[in-house]
């Protein structure tokens, strides 16, 4: 029990696990596009990281640390990328970065994550812009709808989570629990579809066999469930498409 709750302390409260859910994300991708490159995917990782440190510690007494980690992260992210990319790559870098000091930072008047509904679609935009525009010389269009769709689903059972403590409208608190669930029925649904129609073959039945799992997930999805249900397995969704290709390419050689 006490290593359990140490392996959720390290790993999933400290934002390491989500954050490498994201770039296992978007390397699946990259591997689909032909643009794997490690020093992009410790990019990405680092800006993840970096990011979600910066969301959960603002209103701490450990802000002034995270932010000084955030600006060495920051000088970090700008080396890798002046010396193994562009400076083209390093615009982009810089206003997905800036989109999520948008997203939710306290000396803004008005932050994205005050405004009614619109959190779940721009996590699925800034996760969207990091798979489609960041690692591609140019913008992949059904990879961003793939993308975003997924992740703004797998944004909504988060609010189904939060949806006691929420000051804001979500829609969970607006349409219901079980209608929330269909909207995401239907993000994963037309993300898959996109899938099966615009990637590789071994790509596309990767991304369909992860939609089973989503699918799974969002149906048992409640407010009375365990944070480890969300953070960890709900969480873990978008790791799957990576996932499903390791053991596709094992299984192959």
């Amino acid at each position: 029990m006490n290593c359990l709750k140490l392996l959720k302390k390290s790993v999933i409260d400290s934002q390491l696990y989500v954050s490498l859910m994201g770039t296992v994300f978007a390397v699946f991708f990259m591997f689909e596009q032909n643009t794997f490159r490690f020093p992009s995917v410790l990019l990405i990782f680092i800006t993840y990281f970096s990011g979600y440190l910066y969301t959960k510690y603002q209103n701490t007494k450990y802000f002034y640390k995270i932010l000084l980690l955030n600006i060495v992260a920051g000088i970090v992210s700008a080396c890798l990328i002046i010396f193994n990319h562009n400076e083209i790559r390093l615009v982009k870098w810089f206003v997905i970065v800036v989109l999520g000091l948008l997203y939710n930072s306290f000396f803004l008047e008005a932050y994205i994550r005050k405004i009614p509904l619109l959190k779940v679609f721009y996590v699925g935009l800034v996760w969207a812009l990091v798979n489609c525009w960041l690692t591609v010389p140019e913008f992949n269009f059904p990879i961003f709808f793939i993308s975003f769709f997924f992740v703004s689903a797998l944004v909504l059972p988060f609010d189904i989570r939060d949806m006691k403590s929420d000051t804001v409208q979500t829609f969970p608190k607006l349409i219901g629990v079980q209608n929330t669930k269909y909207l995401a029925y239907i993000f994963v649904f037309l993300a898959c579809l996109l899938a099966v129609f615009y990637l590789k073959i071994e790509f596309a039945v990767c991304f369909f066999l992860s939609s089973i799992f989503t699918y799974i997930l969002i149906y048992f999805s409640k407010n009375s469930n365990k944070d480890s249900y969300f953070s960890f397995w709900v969480e873990t969704c978008s790791g799957l498409p990576f996932l499903f290709l390791i053991i596709y390419l094992y299984l192959k050689f």
